[in-house]
């Protein structure tokens, strides 16, 4: 049973930036636009938010009102690395794929450069705890209690807040109909008053917003807080992609992806505690293959069912109508 607590324990601040990153996806795309940049954006949030972290770790703030603050730097940082996206791809109708590839390669030479001249380290390295035993009345629910409120980050609450807002966002209300038309049928919905434009930089907005948050939410559960412009976010990027596309571009789906890969991740970090794993004398690399080794299985079996937006991806046009 412990066992079992353990793997919840450490799967959930795993899933949660995958999940938002994903949802940021999701939310691109359904405008029109496909956003390939996720990793960039997601290194690019980590590594304002981690900045921020340590200018104030020692300003003697209480850990979860500078992680709290942190993640608010991220989404701002997030949000702008976005808008060059935006531009290319929405004023500029640049190839989308090429555009977001460009933005993934540019942001860690400049975190290596940045913390080379700074820091003379690859990155940022901070030194406060942001891991809490319980959070305070949830964590003493019996056995829920424990599974999901003990031993873990405040970003779990978090991520799952935001998970309802614009999940709610994405199905209740006007934006989020109009966000979806203008994937579908932009010329449609550019016949009824909707500015095509103006909601497909809304959606790469809301991308680089989660994008921003889901990667210092990566560098807090994952990286104890630490950013390296080497290792980056080891893919979470381009795995969250994946989970979009796994999830079929619906917040629902999103999160049943992203708790299977985070929890295969999970799973090949902690295979000492898994006698039956452990005693196969399997190398433990080839365990920590196996969330980007699904990843491959299941965009293979499931990409024919697989429905994008019918519009991702193309340049609106007016005169094209």
């Amino acid at each position: 049973m412990e066992t079992v607590y353990y793997l919840i324990q450490n799967t959930l601040p795993v899933a949660i930036p995958l999940l938002l990153v994903a949802l940021g996806g999701m939310f691109s795309e359904t405008s029109g636009v496909v956003n390939i940049a996720l990793e960039g954006i997601m290194l690019f949030g980590a590594y304002f938010g981690a900045l921020f972290v340590y200018f104030v770790q020692d300003s003697g703030l209480d850990p979860q009102t500078i992680l709290i603050l942190g993640m608010l730097i991220a989404a701002i940082a997030g949000l702008l690395y976005s808008l060059l996206l935006s531009f290319a791809a929405i004023n500029m109708k640049a190839n989308q794929v090429i555009t977001g590839t460009s933005l993934n390669m540019l942001i860690p030479a400049i975190i290596l450069l940045f913390s080379k001249m700074y820091f003379n380290s690859d990155g940022v390295t901070t030194s406060i705890n942001f891991y809490i035993q319980k959070i305070p009345v949830l964590g003493d629910i019996p056995i829920l209690g424990r599974m999901f409120f003990q031993k873990t980050y405040i970003t779990v609450i978090i991520g799952f807040i935001l998970l309802i807002i614009f999940t709610i966002v994405f199905y209740k209300t006007r934006f989020g109909l109009r966000l979806r038309a203008c994937g579908e049928h932009p010329h449609a919905a550019d016949s009824v008053g909707i500015n095509v434009y103006k909601m497909r930089y809304a959606g790469v907005s809301l991308s680089g917003i989660l994008g921003g948050i889901g990667g210092f939410f990566y560098s807090v559960g994952v990286m104890d807080g630490n950013v390296n412009g080497h290792t980056g976010v080891a893919g979470f990027g381009f795995l969250a992609l994946a989970v979009m596309i796994f999830g079929q571009w619906r917040p629902g789906k999103i999160l049943f992806a992203s708790l299977f890969f985070a929890f295969l991740r999970t799973l090949a970090y902690s295979v000492s505690l898994i006698p039956f794993l452990y005693n196969l004398g399997i190398n433990q690399t080839y365990y920590r293959m196996l969330p980007y080794v699904a990843t491959m299985i299941v965009l293979a079996f499931t990409s024919k069912k697989s429905r994008a937006p019918k519009s991702a991806g193309i340049p609106y046009d007016k005169s094209l109508r």
